[in-house]
């Protein structure tokens, strides 16, 4: 498994030095206004495991539906959203956007969210948890990866 990734110009380069906390897949209108797709599937892993090179990335301020601002990261060159921090979460922590690896392959949403927008014609894989809008990380999230998170807290 690659954990390399970068945008499509190759300005932007990043190496994921751990796993990700969660995989989600949102369905939420923000997220398919910002992929022009979809869905997005964002790997949801702490600031410290995500070391960038290259050249420093744009961002710019969105609205979150939860009230928090989303602060939305993108190479200045070729425009590829690479990840977001979403201030709604309060450690410091990016979901990086899973496309965005040089392999892709081994991503597998472990949750689907906000599927309340989901578009008729996407199927969820028979097991997989998936919830109308936010979950409560307590009742989905395995007890190494909450202790981790809570350990990251700032």
């Amino acid at each position: 498994m690659t954990r390399e990734g970068g945008c499509c110009c190759g300005a932007i380069r990043y190496r994921l030095t751990n796993d990700p906390l969660i995989i989600h897949a949102c369905h939420c209108h923000d997220c398919q206004r910002i992929t022009g797709s979809a869905f997005v599937t964002n790997l949801w892993i702490e600031q410290k495991y995500v070391e960038r090179t290259g050249s420093e990335p744009k961002a710019y301020v969105q609205p979150g539906g939860s009230g928090a601002d989303n602060v939305v990261s993108f190479c200045g060159a070729c425009g590829t959203t690479l990840w977001s921090d979403y201030r709604s979460v309060k450690n410091p922590c990016l979901f990086v956007r899973a496309g965005t690896l040089d392999d892709p392959s081994w991503v597998v949403p472990d949750v689907h969210i906000f599927t309340r927008s989901k578009l008729s014609w996407v199927k969820i894989p028979d097991g997989t948890p998936a919830f109308a809008t936010v979950y409560k990380r307590d009742e989905v999230w395995p007890p190494d990866k909450l202790a981790r998170l809570r350990s990251n807290a700032t």
